[in-house]
């Protein structure tokens, strides 16, 4: 790399200002408290502060008289009972109709409305529902598609399940919607 001679360049040209910023006026710096002002104050009150210890020991009086007293043990020791007030009879039951309560549990069984399945497409061509059915494939499920006949003509359905809880058919439409595979729509299997 070839060396550059700095001092010989010739200076940077100044940039000419923009007609259009607006002008900036300077405003003079604050004035605030000078170190050394702070510090001589400083100096002062800590002088001033020992000089009135100093001042304090000298001046203080040497004989001081301190009245003596006497301290009386009490002869008879007073034995005060702490005597408490009766507890009140409480106005409300519930407190204790809530301790003594017995709850019964009544015995019912769940039922399950039966299986479910999840439909994620129609449509008129064979070949979309295939191509729907190979992308859910790729997510991990398997689908079949079902031809139904209707009064507006040949539909091709993409249907995944059955599924025994909702739950279950929750958690697939979950992980289809991470896919990409939107739209499905859980139903009862019929």
């Amino acid at each position: 790399m070839a060396h550059q001679d700095y001092v010989a360049r010739p200076r940077a040209t100044k940039k000419k200002k923009n007609p259009y910023k607006p002008k900036t006026k300077k405003q003079p710096a604050v004035q605030g408290i000078k170190p050394m002002f702070a510090l001589v104050i400083i100096v002062l009150l800590v002088g001033g502060f020992i000089f009135g210890l100093n001042y304090m020991s000298d001046n203080a009086p040497e004989n001081v008289d301190v009245a003596e007293i006497e301290l009386s043990t009490p002869t008879k020791k007073t034995v005060v009972e702490d005597i408490l007030p009766e507890v009140p009879k409480e106005k409300w039951t519930y407190m204790d109709e809530l301790k003594h309560k017995e709850v019964e549990v009544g015995d019912y069984e769940v039922k399950e409305k039966g299986p479910y399945q999840m439909q994620c497409g129609s449509f008129r061509k064979r070949q979309q529902a295939e191509q729907l059915k190979a992308n859910i494939a790729f997510a991990g499920f398997g689908s079949d598609i079902r031809k139904t006949n209707g009064k507006s003509g040949v539909w091709y359905k993409v249907v995944l399940g059955p599924f025994e809880r909702k739950r279950m058919a929750e958690s697939a439409k979950h992980k289809l919607k991470r896919n990409k595979i939107n739209y499905c729509q859980i139903w009862l299997w019929t």
